[in-house]
C-alpha cells in the first residue's frame, strides 16, 4: 500500500532537522524549554514577528487547545468552520480540555465570513447562553483553500469591534505563506491575529509546534496551561532545537514551497483525464472529484482519504519528501484504471 499521498504527516522528517536533534541531544540542558535552545528559538520568532510570547507543544491538537484555553473562559465559546480540525479531527480535545463549546459555522471551503460571526453575537449577553469569545480560523483551511491578507484583516477587525479574539490554526502557514509570497507577519499579527498555532510536524520536523501570543496579556499562565494539558515535557529542548534549524536558511520556505509545487504538478498530470473533477490547488492539497468504483479500485493501491463522500471526493495530499516520479506514478495509476 503506498501511503505517500495520504497526508503530509506520512513523511519523515528533514535530515536538517534530523542532525540538529543528534546535535541537542550531546551534554546536558536544563529542562522544561528553559534551557539555550529554547532561548534562541524565542528570539528567533521575535525577530520575525516582534514582541511575542511563545509556547512548544508537542502536537497540533495540543497547540490549539493550549492557545484556545489561554484564550477562555468554561462559559465562553469558539466560532469556527464546521470542516476545521478542532472540531472533526481532535476527538472533542478543545472541548474537554478548555471546558469551553465549539459554535462550528457550515464552510464549503473551509473558510468562515463576518457574517457567521455576527450571526453568535445576540448569545454574547446572555446568561442563558454559551457566549462567544474566540474566532478561529485555518490557514491554510482543511479544504485547501486560502485565507486572502484582506480577508484576514477584515474578520480580525471585525472580531475585535465586537470583543472578540481571533485564533488562526497554522499547522500549515508555512504552506500558506508559500503560497500567498507574502511575510508572515502580513497574514498573522499585523493582520489583526492574537494567537497563531505554528505548525511544524506537517512540513519537516519530527515532532512539535509552537504556540505564539501576539496578544501578549494572554499568555500570562502559558506555562501552567502547558503543564496541565499534558504538553509540557522536561526534554523540551529536542523541539526548540527543530524550530532553530527550522528557521536556518529559510527551511521552513523550501519544505512548503516544494509540496506546493509537487500539488501544482500532480494536479496538472490529472487534470487531462475526463473522468475526473480536479479542484486547483492552492497549496499542497489535491481535492479529486471521481466514480465511486475508481475509489475502490485505487484504494487497493493507494491510501488516501475520501473527504466528502456524498460527491466522491477525494484529497491527495503532497509533502517536502514528494517527487515527481511518485506523483507521475499516482497519476499513470489512475489512467490506466479509468480506460
Amino acid at each position: 500500500m503506498i501511503t505517500a499521498f495520504a497526508s503530509d504527516n506520512t513523511a519523515g522528517a528533514s535530515e536538517e532537522i534530523m542532525r540538529a536533534i543528534a546535535d541537542a541531544n550531546k551534554g546536558y540542558a536544563v529542562p522544561y524549554a528553559l534551557d539555550d535552545f529554547s532561548n534562541q528559538s524565542d528570539e528567533i520568532f521575535s525577530r520575525i514577528f516582534g514582541d511575542v510570547t511563545v509556547c512548544y507543544t508537542l502536537s497540533g491538537t495540543g497547540a490549539n487547545v493550549v492557545a484556545l484555553k489561554a484564550m477562555l473562559r468554561p462559559w465562553q465559546g469558539v466560532i469556527c468552520a464546521d470542516v476545521s480540525h478542532i472540531n472533526t479531527e481532535e476527538a472533542g480535545a478543545p472541548e474537554v480540555i478548555t471546558g469551553s463549546k465549539l459554535l462550528p459555522v457550515p464552510s464549503y471551503d473551509g473558510k468562515i465570513k463576518t457574517e457567521d460571526i455576527a450571526a453568535f453575537l445576540h448569545d454574547k449577553d446572555s446568561f442563558h447562553r454559551v457566549s462567544p469569545r474566540v474566532v478561529s480560523i485555518t490557514q491554510s483551511t482543511e479544504k485547501g483553500t486560502l485565507y486572502s491578507i484582506g480577508e484576514i484583516r477584515k474578520i480580525c477587525s471585525f472580531a475585535h469591534e465586537n470583543d472578540l479574539l481571533v485564533h488562526m490554526d497554522g499547522s500549515r502557514i508555512a504552506n500558506a505563506v508559500a503560497a500567498l509570497d507574502c511575510d508572515i507577519k502580513a497574514i498573522t499579527k499585523d493582520a489583526g491575529v492574537d494567537v497563531l498555532s505554528f505548525g511544524g510536524s506537517k512540513n519537516g520536523l519530527v515532532f512539535g509546534e509552537a504556540v505564539v501570543f501576539f496578544n501578549k496579556a494572554l499568555s500570562r499562565d502559558y506555562m501552567t496551561m502547558r503543564k496541565q494539558s499534558l504538553q509540557l515535557i522536561s526534554k523540551m529542548r529536542f523541539v526548540s532545537a527543530q524550530f532553530n534549524e527550522f528557521f536556518k536558511n529559510d527551511l521552513w520556505l523550501k519544505n512548503a514551497r516544494h509540496a506546493n509545487e509537487m500539488a501544482y504538478y500532480l494536479a496538472e498530470k490529472l487534470q487531462s483525464n475526463k473522468a475526473l473533477s480536479v479542484q486547483k490547488p492552492c497549496v499542497n492539497a489535491v481535492f479529486v472529484r471521481m466514480d465511486r468504483s475508481l475509489i475502490t479500485k485505487l484504494s487497493k493501491e493507494f491510501y488516501f482519504y475520501v473527504t466528502d463522500s456524498a460527491v466522491n471526493e477525494v484529497r491527495f495530499m503532497c509533502s517536502f519528501q514528494t517527487t515527481k516520479e511518485e506523483a507521475d506514478y499516482l497519476a499513470e495509476r489512475i489512467n490506466t484504471l479509468t480506460k
